[in-house]
């Protein structure tokens, strides 16, 4: 087990690559918000409204080739690339695709591949029944959408982005961990990957739902800035609403009181998977830094949006965080913390060399009974494109098929 100094140690890693995430002289367009691009032209002599039809190709029209941006005039696209511009933004290297509709990108950047995950219809958790638009009920039920025959059939989908390629927190049910931290993406880099699978779905934002959870491999909150400022390019340049926005974290305190200052800003969701401090720390370094409590005092400072929950995660490894007794101590919890919130249960992902096992169907329906008797909104999410190594906690740049089969849960 990684030793709390040696842990402190990761996360200033991370800290100081979000600070300096680039090493090269930064020629790569796609990742500039509108009033960058616009500066870049403007030293090409050019007025600004050339800069923001550059950003209105990238982002809006989602181009990926100069020539492919024909209200620009060729003469000036030909001297940003001669002058060593690229557009830059990551595409899809490789596709893995599950029995359940799930697949699972291998996205390229400059530098090596980081792991995206399309759900359509989602995995019928708190982030689905968030939706603005959603009836967020007890039973977690959801107004129908309108026409759904130019998408293949799916209503909406969910869009499962990374923010580091590796991750530093060492959860030790999580095979993402096996990585280790190898660096922090960039802002262009984070929204890149939702560009690129918009494209491949052919998805037109303001006619079908898509939802966004920062929740694939890394720690959100250990790359803050460049996190911050990808929502801030697909809420303002590629146009997706930040309450359509989830973000998942392990508890960096500090930096979910900044995550509290945030004028707009994605929900949030608490990577919580254990009833106590003891069995948290076991399977969460993260825990000896900053306790459950500490981290709840932290949520408290977020001023709520109106029907705004918050949602705590709950990994169910069977025989450690699956039994009676943790139902009850998290219910205590949960209602201890006076925040308003939903818990959504994940029955655990098997990933090669970690020694857990997952929970029978019918411990996930009783542990969650437990809850709902107490009076707590929970959801159980299903376990989406487990065939193809895409399921929650199982992110590791894998080309190999895994030796379990898909697993759907009762919704």
């Amino acid at each position: 087990m990684e030793q709390p100094s040696q842990y402190g140690n990761a996360v200033e890693t991370a800290s100081e690559m979000a600070g300096n995430p680039s090493r090269e002289p930064d020629l790569g367009l796609f990742g500039k918000s509108s009033s960058e691009l616009v500066s870049i032209l403007g030293e090409y002599g050019e007025k600004p409204y050339r800069g923001r039809q550059l950003a209105e190709a990238l982002y809006r029209q989602r181009l990926n080739h100069w020539d492919a941006i024909t209200t620009l005039p060729a003469t000036l696209r030909q001297r940003l690339a001669a002058d060593g511009w690229t557009l830059g933004r990551p595409e899809i290297a490789e596709s893995f695709r599950s029995i359940d509709g799930t697949e699972r990108y291998l996205i390229q950047t400059a530098e090596d591949t980081v792991e995206t995950v399309w759900m359509p219809e989602g995995d019928g958790t708190a982030e689905d029944a968030s939706d603005t638009n959603a009836d967020t009920s007890a039973e977690g039920g959801e107004k129908a959408d309108e026409d759904d025959s130019d998408t293949g059939g799916w209503k909406r989908a969910t869009i499962c982005v990374s923010s580091q390629v590796g991750c530093a927190v060492n959860c030790q049910f999580c095979l993402t961990a096996k990585l280790g931290l190898q660096r922090n993406l960039t802002a262009g880099e984070i929204a890149g990957q939702v560009v690129a699978v918009l494209n491949r779905h052919k998805v037109v934002l303001n006619k079908k739902r898509v939802n966004l959870v920062f929740m694939g491999m890394g720690e959100p909150f250990l790359n803050y800035d460049n996190f911050m400022a990808a929502v801030r390019l697909l809420r303002d340049e590629v146009g997706i609403a930040t309450q359509r926005m989830t973000v998942s974290t392990s508890g960096i305190v500090p930096a979910v009181r900044r995550f509290a200052q945030e004028p707009d800003r994605p929900r949030l969701a608490i990577s919580l998977n254990a009833p106590n401090d003891s069995i948290r720390e076991t399977l969460m370094p993260i825990n000896r830094k900053w306790p459950i409590a500490e981290l709840v005092d932290a949520v408290r400072a977020i001023p709520f949006r109106q029907r705004e929950k918050i949602t705590f995660e709950y990994v169910l490894l069977d025989g450690v965080t699956n039994r009676r007794e943790d139902a009850r101590e998290l219910a205590a919890l949960v209602r201890r913390s006076q925040l308003p919130c939903m818990v959504n249960l994940i029955a655990w992902n098997p990933g090669p060399g970690i020694a857990y096992s997952s929970p029978t169907q019918d411990s996930v329906l009783a542990f969650q009974q437990e809850l709902v008797v107490a009076g707590i909104q929970t959801y159980i999410r299903r376990p989406r494109g487990r065939d193809i190594y895409a399921a929650c906690g199982q992110l590791k740049r894998t080309t190999d098929q895994p030796p379990i089969p898909a697993l759907v849960m009762p919704q």
